[in-house]
């Protein structure tokens, strides 16, 4: 049918009496509950639903937009879209939450009470991930047609309990009770093949191969409506489910092998079970790379698929697809793309390589080598067997040109090559990712010219004009508006309303910064949210904390390089030093921690396990009474950050230089007025140059001096021993002071620091007291800690993902932006 002939439904009205009626015309008919009996769950669905068919309206005017102006769309490959609750995000970009409230106590139901029930959605586990999501909300306020692709997790990554102060990994399950947003698209299903062999017929330029998998799966759609500001424009994330291509063997079964007879369907269905399988064994690493074939895999086959049904050929691909990898999880995509061309479309290598090239861009996120993937060749041939004759050819040419035109010598080859011949042979898809892309991107400043001179240095010498930077950002919808709503509302009676629509006004808050009135609105905004989480974590863990002290928080995924343990040794010698010193005035303090360590990274949950074990000695100690607090936050997620970020005082970025890609936690703590305590590293450096250095304290070794200690060495056990606090603060750890039912418990994590200290914890430790100190000063100075911190919420507005989208469109994507 034309597009111009397509029926739709009438507009659905906004205002409150419409969606009362609405609601519970959904309540009655879709839920099937009477609202005498309904239970909050209830209306929770009854609202989404309402709500949802606004969006629906929006994202069906937004397909046929894109359709209609022959539009190029994006496409964004991630393995993670941490997308949190849908609710309150689509609520706030439609402008509905005021007349939803309304709506709702026509029935005596509570606003809040409904929407906190909704799940978070487990489809992420940090950072990369919600960057992603951030990157789709911003893709749609700017006005961006595109679609975002990944695997609908059924299980994420997992549910974190504490127990005993040990982490305990549990399943999420998200799922379990429906997901109102999500749209299963069976005619939207693909083939995926796994092992078998290729099949060669024809010779020299005309020889033809043909890949026969051994094993087939299907890959369905799921769609959920991702909304932009004010509605305007409604994108897809299409995530993928795993079928068996048959769901029974009926023969099996009826031989009364009722287990044997679903193995194939349990093979299948397991590739999209959980996020991040542990990879410590062949088993994981093979579940793995299957995960990342899948999803890439149908997201190729479903963009082609759209492209050649409206424009007829695949010759003008990469004039309506630009296809960003997020991070180095889909670079097979650079296989796959190749694979489809040449073998079903029969293109010719050079115009497919063109072409693919042209279509793909790889942004890097993480200088670090386990990050950057690479797996063995034995696996790789053995799973996809005529990706890795492509690989091997894409290698034979770039050698070759490097040879050619670089006059490159054996060791520069060696680091250029895609197969790492030095460690038992392994593909490295950094490399494939980078050379099969017209541009890569690092995601801060620094990052970006680490890059050049380190993981990628050869190959940047080849390709000097294929690395940009694209320093990553926040969507103020979700990290103010909707995480903040006392903040927005003050910053709006301050400004005015057109900072809803225009996030670079926040500037004008700067001529506020030391009106003593605007200052004791501002600090009654931040007390009452420190209010909410100290009652949240007074009602979940049990634990009593005092709005007035300073809230100084850590929350990110446990990793030894973003140094929770420097953290934690310094409060370690914070609680000596007030027990040794009563007389002295103290700054109280709340360190509060939260964060997810990778089922099998043993040292990152040890420190879980020490943050506990310090927690419990501290808050029980009467000797400290309210002037020091220890708490971890169980099972942080997006939906906990929202009440966390806006309550904090104290924004801790303290990786070790040169090894934090950008980071997108510093950007929000600082946007809802926290000062950041950090080292110059990601983008700690641009927030340092747009907040004022005198608006930020910072910290520690430089990456060049971390990179010249890791070089030339240093002695962290003659450091240890001329630093009288650090020496007594790790004796107390070897001691079994915080562990005394296991005294040997941390003797192994001291050992380190006094032999290895890789992540320069020894080394910056006491920069890191003197920067804390420095804190202190300033909080008692409350004239001067409102004037710094109002300072970065008015100057954050350049960390907006709408700018750093309208990036990508103009220099990576080509696309138009409003």
């Amino acid at each position: 049918m034309p597009l111009d002939d397509a029926p739709k439904p009438a507009p659905r009205s906004t205002d409150a009496g419409t969606l009362a009626a609405e609601i519970l015309e959904k309540l009655t008919y879709a839920v099937g509950k009477d609202p005498i009996v309904a239970q909050p769950h209830d209306w929770l669905a009854a609202v989404s639903l309402a709500v949802r068919d606004r969006v629906i309206d929006r994202w069906m005017d937004s397909t046929r937009d894109a359709y209609h102006k022959n539009s190029k769309r994006v496409y964004y490959l991630s393995l993670e879209f941490l997308i949190g609750r849908l609710l309150v995000d689509a609520m706030t970009n439609l402008g509905l939450v005021d007349s939803i409230r309304t709506a709702l106590s026509e029935f005596k139901v509570d606003f809040d009470q409904i929407v906190a029930l909704e799940a978070d959605a487990a489809l992420g586990n940090g950072g990369l991930g919600r960057l992603a999501a951030c990157f789709m909300e911003a893709m749609a306020s700017v006005d961006i047609p595109a679609y975002g692709y990944g695997i609908r997790y059924v299980h994420g990554l997992f549910r974190q309990k504490i127990k005993d102060g040990h982490q305990i990994e549990l399943p999420e399950d998200w799922l379990s009770h429906g997901n109102p947003w999500e749209f299963e698209r069976r005619e939207s299903a693909y083939e995926i093949g796994f092992g078998g062999s290729v099949e060669s017929s024809g010779s020299g330029e005309a020889a033809k191969q043909m890949w026969r998998p051994q094993e087939k799966v299907l890959a369905i759609a799921y769609d959920t409506p991702i909304c932009g500001w004010r509605g305007n424009r409604v994108n897809t994330l299409r995530l993928w489910s795993a079928r068996a291509v048959d769901q029974i063997q009926l023969d099996a079964f009826n031989r009364g092998d009722h287990i044997g007879a679903l193995a194939d369907r349990d093979r299948a269905e397991v590739i999209t079970r959980v996020l991040y399988p542990a990879d410590s064994t062949p088993a994981g690493q093979e579940l793995r790379l299957r995960q990342e074939y899948f999803f890439v895999s149908a997201s190729l086959q479903d963009l082609v698929r759209r492209h050649v049904q409206q424009f007829h050929t695949i010759l003008n691909l990469p004039d309506k697809v630009a296809i960003q990898l997020n991070d180095t999880h889909p670079a097979v995509a650079v296989a796959e793309m190749m694979r489809l061309l040449v073998d079903h479309y029969g293109l010719p290598w050079a115009d497919a390589w063109e072409m693919t090239r042209k279509a793909i861009s790889y942004t890097n996120h993480t200088l670090l080598p386990e990050a950057l993937e690479s797996w063995p060749v034995s696996l790789f041939e053995r799973l996809l067997p005529r990706h890795m004759q492509i690989i091997y050819a894409i290698n034979a040419r770039l050698l070759k040109d490097a040879r050619d035109q670089q006059k490159a010598n054996e060791d520069q080859l060696s680091s250029l090559s895609l197969i790492d011949e030095q460690n038992g042979r392994r593909v490295r898809m950094g490399q494939l990712a980078f050379v099969g892309s017209h541009k890569v991107n690092g995601v801060s400043a620094l990052h970006t010219e680490l890059m050049k001179e380190t993981v990628f240095r050869d190959l940047h010498a080849l390709f000097p004009d294929r690395i940009v930077n694209k320093t990553n950002g926040i969507t103020p919808r979700r990290w103010l508006m909707q995480a903040n709503p006392r903040l927005t509302r003050l910053v709006r009676d301050a400004i005015g309303d057109k900072v809803l629509d225009n996030i670079d006004d926040l500037s004008e808050l700067n001529r506020l910064a030391s009106d003593a009135e605007f200052q004791r609105r501002f600090a009654e905004v931040k007390r009452a949210n420190k209010a909410d989480l100290a009652r949240l974590i007074n009602r979940d863990l049990g634990i009593q904390l005092n709005p007035s002290a300073l809230f100084d928080v850590h929350v990110k995924r446990i990793h030894e390089y973003k140094r929770q343990l420097l953290n934690i040794l310094a409060t370690i010698a914070t609680y000596e030093s007030i027990r040794s010193h009563p007389e002295k005035t103290w700054v109280p303090r709340v360190k509060i921690f939260g964060g997810k360590a990778a089922a099998s990274y043993w040292q990152a949950k040890l420190i879980i396990k020490l943050v506990n074990d310090v927690a419990k000695v501290i808050n029980n100690d009467p000797a400290v009474h309210d002037l020091l607090k220890v708490v971890f936050v169980p099972n942080y997620n997006v939906s906990l950050a929202e009440t966390i970020i806006p309550a904090a005082d104290l924004s801790e970025q303290i990786s070790t230089a040169g090894m934090e890609a950008s980071g997108t936690g510093n950007m929000k703590f600082a946007l809802n007025g926290a000062l950041t305590i950090g080292t110059l590293d990601g983008a700690n450096v641009e927030i340092r140059d747009r907040v004022g250095a005198d608006n930020i304290v910072i910290f520690g070794l430089t990456a060049e001096e971390v990179e010249a200690c890791r070089r030339n060495g240093h002695d962290p056990r003659a450091i240890i021993e001329a630093n009288a606090h650090l020496r007594e603060v790790l004796d107390a750890l070897s001691s079994g002071v915080f562990s005394p039912d296991e005294p040997k418990r941390y003797e192994g994590l001291v050992d380190l620091l006094y032999n290895s200290d890789w992540f320069m914890v020894v080394a910056d430790f006491a920069a890191y007291l003197e920067a804390q100190a420095e804190v202190d000063r300033l909080w008692m100075r409350p004239a001067k800690w409102h004037a710094m911190t109002i300072a970065n919420t008015a100057n954050m507005a350049w960390f907006s993902a709408d700018r750093t989208i309208r990036d990508y469109a103009w220099e990576i994507w080509t696309v138009p932006t409003k």
